[in-house]
């Protein structure tokens, strides 16, 4: 690797390149880099740089444009640019300003955003390497087009599938950026198989497919419907689960034009294709499109923005979508497609809202389980039908009580408490990972009588087992309890062999989490029941009650998908508040009503999608130190020439105040105007950077744009 060059003379001689590196933004180096090079590389280029005392992977640049911020070294200040990946294609124009465009709006540098969504194994091959790996990818493609075989036969589509699908074939005519699709139809109306018919459409023309899901453990089982239809082509997916070598082998066979079908979660929208024909986008409602770390990007909303940047249609689906994209579809930005009817004329399971209000009271606890929804189970368990009974709190107990003192199982660590794990005899902490085994007594009195207080899966499988004893299936044999959440699927392999037993009648009560309420097809259940679904109707986040119906209505559609078996489905929901707006909309399946109540209150408080914000948020040993720099980064705010159109509100604990020993605190800023905030932003950046060095004991700062929860 070159040092600086020797003389001015010969850099003089030498090429100037634009290069962006991976540094993080608070390092203050947000633009890319000048480096010098012997011969001309294109934009795209990948290649090994020295950047201070280490040598780095890096991108060659565009370059610099008119009114670009950033000092113009002088040649001879200038380092040289190291060997270059050539045998790898350059990353596209289209990538180049997705990527720019996701770091100033989420406020990153380019090079960090850039080099943190490649596959880490590219920082470890040299050209020789890598060479090695195309060939390999080569001879794997010729083998499978050796192996390749017929599209399996495919359904009648509904008219309002055929409808829905003659938009889209439309709008993959016109050269004019397409405006999005949201695609809104409820659980079991179709939707993938719109997917499906659109991505044959698409692959037809010779172009490559992007769909996006989000969460890894629907991704098989949508891999395989693609599979399954597009048999004999190359179709790949793209998620943190797979190993550093597959991630790297599938992103190459994207680049390289290889793929035809890329399927992934949120990181999949920055995936190279140069063919790129259609993306789609399903549940695009669910919040796990949003990165909560690093670049806090949101990838349904990238998706949309790189459809209009290649000028290829956008699918966003969902039974629920989020009311940002419903309010657009009622603007006229999106244009909504609808699929109103279950396929095969199934209906949606009748709600019944249970009061725990009438059950009789014992010391202040109630059961779990009541008894009108344990008879509805056992009746379901007798006829051979199966059922889901839904908690979103894993572990056997949200905490250990004592009677005697009232400790209870507090994490050290943590604003948290530890959960109890009756199957490893442990309390974890689910936010730090702290765990330690099950004390034989109260740590703070001696009491030999401490208990678990409040109910888990873990806790809720057991006493479902007993509640259902002696109670026999049709074929005599006794009931089956199962559970399926992040606990119980730890090991590789074993939430499909979970999902396999269920899909083949051998479990007749499923026990889960959010885990298991989304994206199933589970042809046999005709119950599902939400156990204690209250919590979110009194949040201080506003986006809860969005959130906890979404959550309710996708759990219901996993009742009744078999026509045959629609019109004996329940959805049970015990609830302490059945008069509540939220759960008489749940009783219609009226999310339009749900929507517009939503998005009238919103308006009002002026809350998303009528206003935009940013949160920037301080970590610190002390809660003292992380305060001191918000307050002072809203006096910087406050002296910047945009700081009238926006709203900047005190400092406040996080809900998690502190994590790992580490305090958290933040700081929300509002705006009617998105550009106006945008700017601020901005601005703003060079003022943190510089009151991060005046801080001391300050650990981390970030801003998050659009934040999800505040």
């Amino acid at each position: 690797m070159s040092e600086l060059p020797a003389t001015p003379a010969l850099a003089a001689a030498l090429l100037r390149l634009r290069v962006a590196v991976d540094a993080p933004q608070h390092s203050g180096i947000a633009a890319p880099l000048d480096y010098l090079s012997e011969r001309p590389l294109a934009p795209g280029t990948l290649l090994q740089v020295p950047l201070g005392k280490r040598e780095l992977l890096a991108i060659v640049w565009d370059p610099a444009q008119e009114g670009d911020q950033g000092q113009v070294l002088p040649a001879e200040q200038l380092r040289q640019v190291g060997p270059a990946l050539d045998a790898l294609p350059p990353l596209n124009e289209a990538w180049r300003r997705l990527l720019e465009f996701a770091a100033g709006y989420y406020q990153r540098s380019i090079g960090e955003l850039a080099l943190s969504v490649l596959p880490p194994q590219l920082r470890e091959l040299d050209g020789k390497q890598l060479q090695g790996r195309l060939k390999k990818l080569a001879k794997l493609r010729t083998e499978a087009d050796a192996s390749a075989i017929e599209a399996s036969a495919v359904p009648e589509l509904s008219v309002a599938q055929a409808e829905a699908l003659q938009r889209i074939d439309t709008l993959m005519q016109t050269d004019a950026a397409p405006p999005p699709l949201l695609l809104y139809g409820v659980t079991g109306s179709g939707k993938t198989e719109v997917y499906l018919r659109a991505a044959e459409h698409a692959l037809a023309q010779g172009r490559q497919v992007l769909v996006l899901v989000p969460e890894i453990n629907l991704t098989p089982q949508l891999e395989a419907r693609f599979a399954e239809r597009f048999a004999g082509r190359h179709i790949v997916s793209l998620h943190s689960g797979l190993t550093p070598a597959q991630r790297l082998r599938h992103w190459l066979a994207a680049h390289l034009g290889e793929a035809d079908l890329v399927l992934g979660t949120r990181l999949a929208v920055f995936a190279s294709m140069p063919r790129l024909g259609l993306i789609a986008v399903d549940e695009e409602h669910d919040p796990s499109y949003k990165q909560q770390d690093g670049a806090r990007y949101s990838a349904r909303d990238l998706a949309v923005y790189r459809a209009r940047l290649e000028r290829v249609p956008v699918i966003l689906g969902s039974a629920t979508p989020s009311l940002e994209s419903w309010q657009h579809a009622n603007a006229g930005r999106y244009q909504r497609l609808a699929l109103p009817a279950r396929i095969g004329g199934g209906a949606m399971p009748r709600v019944r809202l249970f009061d725990m209000n009438s059950l009789p009271r014992n010391k202040g606890v109630t059961t779990a389980i009541s008894a009108p929804l344990l008879h509805a189970l056992r009746q379901r368990v007798e006829r051979g039908e199966q059922s889901l009974v839904f908690l979103n709190r894993r572990g056997y107990a949200p905490v250990l009580h004592c009677g005697e003192c009232n400790w209870k199982s507090d994490c050290p660590n943590c604003s948290a408490w530890r959960v109890f794990h009756k199957e490893d005899r442990t309390l974890r902490c689910h936010h730090c990972g702290v765990a330690e085994r099950v004390p034989r007594a109260c740590p703070s009195c001696g009491n030999l009588d401490i208990a678990p207080l409040g109910r888990g899966t873990e806790r809720l499988e057991e006493q479902l087992a007993e509640m259902l004893q002696g109670v026999l299936r049709p074929d005599g044999g006794p009931a089956r309890v199962a559970r399926i959440d992040a606990d119980s699927t730890k090991l590789k392999g074993s939430l499909e062999s979970q999902l396999g037993a269920v899909h083949a009648g051998e479990v007749d009560v499923l026990v889960g989490t959010q885990m298991v309420t989304k994206g199933h097809d589970f042809r046999r259940i005709t119950l599902v029941a939400a156990v204690n679904p209250d919590a979110a109707l009194f949040s201080s986040d506003f986006r809860a009650p969005e959130r906890l119906f979404s959550l309710l209505m996708q759990a219901a559609g996993r009742a009744g998908r078999d026509a045959a078996q629609a019109a004996q489905s329940e959805m049970w929901v015990q609830t302490w508040h059945p008069q509540h707006a939220l759960y008489q909309a749940l009783l219609a399946h009226d999310f339009e009503r749900f929507a517009a109540s939503q998005l009238a209150e919103r308006e009002s408080a002026g809350l998303p999608p009528f206003a935009h914000l940013a949160l920037l948020r301080a970590e610190a040993r002390t809660p003292e130190v992380a305060e001191a720099f918000l307050k002072a980064a809203a006096e910087a705010a406050a002296g910047l020439s945009t700081a009238a159109q926006l709203l900047v509100y005190p400092p406040v604990p996080m809900s998690m105040a502190r994590v790992a020993n580490v305090e958290r605190m933040q700081m929300l800023l509002e705006s009617a105007s998105r550009p106006a905030l945008q700017a601020l932003l901005r601005a703003w950046l060079p003022e943190l950077q510089q009151l991060k060095r005046e801080h001391r004991g300050l650990l981390r700062w970030a801003i998050d744009v659009d934040p999800l929860a505040i």
